[in-house]
C-alpha cells in the first residue's frame, strides 16, 4: 500500500544542532540513502499514516507491559550495505568475546584475572557467577547464543555500543510487528534484506545448536512466565516462529537429572528461558523456583538452557568498562565497534575524575535496567547532582559512569510533521558457537518526547522498522 497524499504543503525539517541526523545532514539536505523515502514520507498524510500504523501494531497484540500498545513509529530507518557488514562483523567480533568471558568465568581461576586484564575485585563479587555450575560441560553451541547489543552514533556518526544484553534480550518479536505495520502503510522505495524468515532460521539454528544429545528424541522449548511477563507476547510469537512448543514452569516436572514435559512425559533437551528469573540462587543462597527445577538435568548433562545460566556475568554494567580489553585479550584483536567510554568507579582516580564532572557524565546504576535510575548529567539539577554524588561516594560498586552521548535523530512523526527524535539501534547477533550473524536490521528504539534521550519501551519509548539495503 502507498502512504496517501498530503493535503497541504510539509512543515520544513530542521536537524537538532550538535546531533547526528540518519536522514539529513547538518544543512538540512536529505542524505541520497534516504532521498525516495523522504520524498514518499512528505507527500503523506502523516498524522493518518501514524494512526493506520499504531492501529495495526496494536491490532496484531504488540502490547508490552501486559496491555500496553506498543507504539510503532511509521517512518522507517535505513542502513546501507556496506555500513551494515562493517557493523555486522564489530558486533559479531563483541558476542565472541563476551562468550569467551562467560566460558572463563565458568572455571575456578579465570585467565583473564590471572592476566590483570579484569580486576579481580569486580569478578570475585559478580553476582551471575553460579558455582552450582562448577565442572559442567560446557553447552554444544555457546552459552550466550543470542545477544541484544545497544548501539549508538556518537556526534560524528561513529556506531559505540551502549550497553550489552545476554541474558534475556527482548525486542526481536517487537521487530517483526514494527516492519509489518510499516510494510502494510508506506511505500517500499527500494529492495531491503527481509528479517522474518531470517529470524526463524538464526533462532531455530542457535537452538538445534544446543541440542546436547542431536540423535536423541527430546523437546526444544520456550520457557515463560506466562502472561504476568512483560514481553509474553514476544514469547508467544518466537515460539511459533521457532516451530517449538511455548511452556511455563507448570507445564514441566523434573525426574532426577532429566526435565520432561507434565503432559506426555517425553524429556527437555533445550529450554530457551525467558523468565524473569535468571539465577539458580537467591541472595540468601537457596535454590530459586528455575534452580528447583532446572539444576539436576543441568548437571546431568541432559539439558542446556538457553542463554546459559552464569552468561549474566557478561552484561554486569561493572563488567562493562573492560569490554574493548576483553576482545583484545580473547581474540588478539582491535575493538571492531568500540564501546561508549565507561568509568569503573571502584577506582580512586576515576571516580575522583566522574565526581568533578559529574554535570558533564551520564550515571547508570549497577542492577539498573530499562532506563531506570539514570541520571543524565547534562540535564540534571543542582539537588540531584549532590544525591548522585552522595550515592557515588557511599558505594562506588553500585555505579558506573559513562560519557556523555547526544544519541543520533531521525525524522518521526509528531502531529502532522516530522520532528527530530534521539534513536539507538538493537540489533540481534546469534551464535552457534561456530559462527556469527546479526538479524538484518534489529529494532530502532526511538524517544517519543522532545530532546529525551530515553528510548526504552517501559519509559514511553516506541520503535521504528529497520530496512538493511541490500
Amino acid at each position: 500500500m502507498i502512504v496517501q497524499e498530503r493535503r497541504s504543503p510539509p512543515h520544513p525539517y530542521e536537524p537538532t544542532p550538535g546531533s547526528w541526523d540518519e536522514a539529513f545532514d547538518a544543512d538540512g539536505r536529505v542524505r541520497p540513502l534516504y532521498a525516495e523515502l523522504m520524498a514518499a514520507i512528505e507527500a503523506a498524510d502523516l498524522a493518518g499514516l501514524l494512526r493506520r500504523v499504531s492501529d495495526h501494531a496494536a491490532a496484531e497484540g504488540a502490547t508490552f507491559g501486559g496491555d500496553e500498545a506498543f507504539p510503532v513509529d511509521p517512518v522507517p530507518r535505513l542502513i546501507g550495505a556496506a555500513e551494515w557488514a562493517e557493523l555486522e562483523a564489530g558486533l559479531g567480533q563483541r558476542l565472541r568475546a563476551l562468550d569467551a568471558f562467560a566460558g572463563d568465568m565458568a572455571g575456578a581461576e579465570p585467565r583473564i584475572v590471572a592476566a590483570g586484564a579484569v580486576p579481580e575485585r569486580l569478578t570475585a563479587t559478580l553476582p551471575f557467577r553460579e558455582p552450582d555450575l562448577a565442572g559442567v560441560p560446557a553447552p554444544p553451541g555457546a552459552r550466550i547464543a543470542i545477544a541484544g547489543l545497544d548501539v549508538v552514533r556518537d556526534a560524528d556518526g561513529t556506531f559505540r555500543v551502549l550497553e550489552d544484553n545476554v541474558r534475556t534480550p527482548s525486542g526481536m518479536a517487537y521487530l517483526l510487528a514494527a516492519r509489518r505495520a510499516v510494510k502494510a502503510h508506506v511505500a517500499e522505495t527500494g529492495p531491503r534484506r527481509q528479517v522474518r524468515a531470517a529470524l526463524a532460521n538464526l533462532l531455530g539454528g542457535v537452538l538445534a545448536a544446543a541440542r546436547p544429545h542431536p540423535e536423541s528424541d527430546g523437546h526444544v522449548v520456550v520457557l515463560s512466565d506466562g502472561p504476568s511477563n512483560s514481553a509474553f507476547f514476544e514469547h508467544r510469537v518466537l515460539a511459533d516462529l521457532a516451530g517449538v512448543r511455548l511452556v511455563r514452569p507448570d507445564d514441566l516436572r523434573r525426574d532426577g537429572g532429566r526435565l520432561l514435559l507434565r503432559d506426555d512425559g517425553r524429556p527437555v533437551q533445550v529450554a530457551y528461558r525467558r523468565t524473569d528469573e535468571d539465577r539458580l540462587r537467591d541472595a540468601d543462597g537457596r535454590l530459586t523456583p528455575m534452580g528447583e527445577l532446572l539444576l539436576e538435568p543441568l548437571r546431568a548433562g541432559t539439558l542446556v538452557v538457553v542463554n546459559s545460566f552464569g552468561a549474566g556475568v557478561a552484561d554486569d554494567k561493572r563488567i562493562y568498562p573492560y569490554v574493548d580489553e576483553m576482545i583484545r585479550f580473547y581474540l588478539g584483536e582491535a575493538p571492531l565497534v568500540p564501546s561508549v567510554r565507561t568509568y569503573d568507579l571502584e577506582e580512586r582516580a576515576q571516580r575522583d575524575d566522574v565526581l568533578d564532572r559529574l554535570g558533564e557524565l551520564v550515571l547508570k546504576p549497577r542492577d539498573g535496567h530499562g532506563g531506570r535510575g539514570v541520571l543524565v548529567g547534562p540535564s540534571a539539577g543542582t539537588d540531584e547532582l549532590r544525591e548522585a554524588a552522595e550515592a557515588v561516594r557511599a558505594d562506588p560498586g553500585g555505579w558506573v559512569a559513562q560519557d556523555t552521548l547526544r544519541l543520533s535523530t531521525h525524522p518521526t512523526v509528531v502531529g502532522d510533521r516530522l520532528e527530530p527524535r534521539h534513536v539507538d539501534l538493537r540489533p540481534f547477533v546469534f551464535f552457534d558457537g561456530v559462527r556469527t550473524v546479526a538479524l538484518p536490521g534489529g529494532l530502532t528504539r526511538v524517544a517519543l518526547e522532545a530532546g529525551s534521550m530515553i528510548v526504552n519501551s517501559s519509559r514511553g519509548g516506541g520503535g521504528k522498522d529497520t530496512w538493511v539495503l541490500p
